[in-house]
């Protein structure tokens, strides 16, 4: 099974970012019978739409599986909805700011994710790992990369795609410098291995 992999590069005020730590321990050790393929997504409006469709085009893959960082959370946040809006917090790492902007002029507002989010959660609460499904992705980088993804999804092909939101480990949360929730690296790692094992079938 071809799975194609994202993760983005550090943005705002952290150093790293655990889902490129992730995706990088993953890679090193794949589960058996996938074939996986993994880019790293700048935070650039611009760049990462660009970056995506290249991924798209040359991996042709049949899931993705995406992830972020979402500081503040307590859990592994499976995203339910893909939103087609563009309204961020804080600049992206050139500098720009949206407002209120459509992803897709003329598309539809929302897309729901394609992976099967409630065995995926039963699963991570299984095996001990705190997890949960988040209604919607926000309107940042995260939720762009995750729209585009599903709107391009019948054109490519991909059967099961969705986006994950990671908490900070506990490195980021102590460089931080204020209390913030946050989950080890390895739990994250376990938690994502279950996620494949359920593409896998």
């Amino acid at each position: 099974m071809r799975v194609l992999l994202t993760a983005f590069e550090p943005f705002g005020e952290f150093s790293y970012n655990p889902s490129a730590q992730l995706v990088a321990a993953l890679m090193a050790q794949p589960p058996l019978g996938m074939a996986l393929h993994a880019v790293l997504l700048p935070v650039d409006t611009e760049r990462v739409r660009e970056t995506l469709e290249a991924a798209m085009e040359d991996v042709q893959p049949q899931a993705v599986l995406s992830f972020g960082l979402a500081a503040g959370r307590s859990a592994i946040s499976l995203e339910r909805a893909a939103l087609n809006l563009l309204d961020f917090p804080i600049p992206d790492n050139r500098g720009v700011r949206h407002e209120g902007r459509p992803i897709v002029s003329g598309g539809p507002a929302a897309y729901f994710s394609t992976l099967p989010l409630r065995p995926m959660l039963e699963d991570l609460k299984a095996a001990g790992i705190p997890a949960e499904i988040s209604l919607s992705a926000g309107a940042y980088l995260c939720n762009q990369a995750f729209y585009l993804l599903m709107h391009w999804s019948e054109r490519f092909g991909v059967g099961q795609v969705g986006f994950v939101h990671l908490p900070c480990t506990p490195e980021l949360a102590a460089q931080l410098g204020k209390l913030q929730p946050s989950m080890s690296i390895e739990v994250m790692i376990r938690g994502a291995e279950i996620l494949l094992g359920i593409l896998a079938g």
